[in-house]
């Protein structure tokens, strides 16, 4: 079974470091942090950090052996050596995967006898539990699920990070500060950040500077925008994509929750394929109650194809964002965001 969150949290309070780290889930802020903490933890002062800390993305074939001839490299003027590895992929029907059957046998030859000198992380943007490869770094590696934050943990975390700044925040502006930027946490860290600046001097935030600073865009939890591109009703996606970006969210971070939205659907299809009960369903997707009628009927009405058409499309699009091919910036994401709408509407 993998890891959660605070497995994670107090292994590193132990001053403890395991050889090969998976990290995958829906919530990619903190997975991504929890990359970087690891990464900080595996140096200490006087190591010689850029001579041993090495990244890789696997978007082309053979990419995996080139990590692995890394991290069997020995540090040099440091006590490890520290190798990430991004854009890692097994999908459920295996047409983006990343790492494939082709891998197997060197990827399990490392995991069985690590490199004791090197700290290997996956950052996985899709890791399937069913398929072979998927099972193989599940089991072993530290593999780490980052699920979503409930309300009431968010709401800490959003406390936590105004607190450290030494700054207040009333009761009502909290809850609506989560209300209105959850449930990811990049955003709420983000807004929590802006407000903080906002209520200098008086270093006190309040609901009406909440209302006026925070722009509700948590319909993207409710499946409104999965919801119009599935339907193909492409000008209301590209309505709904357009105030999104308008209210400051990060082209990266729209596309994860697009990603999310549209696997989550695709998933629910194919069990309803097979005749799954709904319960089942809700259980598999960690439905809320009140958001099981609208996410099941819009995968009742979407296409299986399309919808794996989708994912394939959003991987360029990942690639492309972070590559800046088709411009950078905000305007080269936007342009890449509303072709991949029109495209998928």
């Amino acid at each position: 079974m993998p890891h959660k969150r605070e497995d994670l949290r107090a292994q590193l309070k132990r001053g403890e470091l395991s050889p090969v780290y998976v990290l995958f889930g829906a919530e990619t802020y903190l997975r991504d942090l929890a990359a970087k903490t690891v990464a900080d933890r595996a140096f200490t002062e006087g190591d010689a950090r850029d001579f041993n800390e090495t990244s890789f993305a696997l978007n082309k074939a053979g990419e995996l052996a080139n990590v692995l001839t890394a991290a069997y490299q020995m540090p040099m003027m440091a006590s490890r050596r520290v190798v990430r590895v991004t854009n890692v992929r097994i999908t459920q029907g295996g047409r983006g995967d990343t790492i494939g059957d082709a891998d197997e046998n060197a990827l399990q030859s490392y995991l069985n006898d690590p490199a004791k000198d090197s700290i290997v992380i996956f950052v996985a943007d899709e890791l399937n539990g069913v398929r072979r490869m998927g099972k193989l770094l599940r089991e072993k590696a530290f593999a780490v699920d980052f699920e979503p934050m409930a309300d009431a943990e968010l709401t800490n975390w959003a406390a936590d990070r105004i607190s450290e700044t030494g700054c207040g925040i009333e009761r009502a502006a909290l809850d609506l500060l989560v209300k209105r930027a959850g449930p990811d946490v990049r955003r709420v860290t983000n807004e929590a950040a802006k407000l903080v600046t906002a209520a200098l001097p008086e270093k006190l935030i309040t609901p009406d500077l909440v209302d006026e600073l925070v722009p509700f865009t948590r319909e993207l939890d409710n499946f409104e925008f999965g919801r119009h591109l599935v339907a193909g009703d492409r000008s209301a996606a590209l309505r709904v994509l357009r105030k999104i970006i308008d209210d400051g969210a990060e082209p990266v971070m729209i596309l994860g929750l697009i990603a999310y939205n549209v696997r989550r659907l695709l998933i629910a299809k194919e069990m309803m394929q097979r005749s799954a009960d709904r319960r089942d369903v809700a259980n598999v997707l960690k439905l809320r109650y009140s958001d099981q009628e609208a996410f099941l009927s819009a995968a009742r009405r979407a296409d299986g194809y399309k919808l794996k058409k989708a994912i394939k499309r959003i991987a360029e699009t990942d690639v492309a964002l972070k590559t800046s091919i088709g411009g950078g910036g905000d305007a080269g994401g936007r342009m890449l965001l509303e072709m991949l709408v029109c495209e998928l509407a």
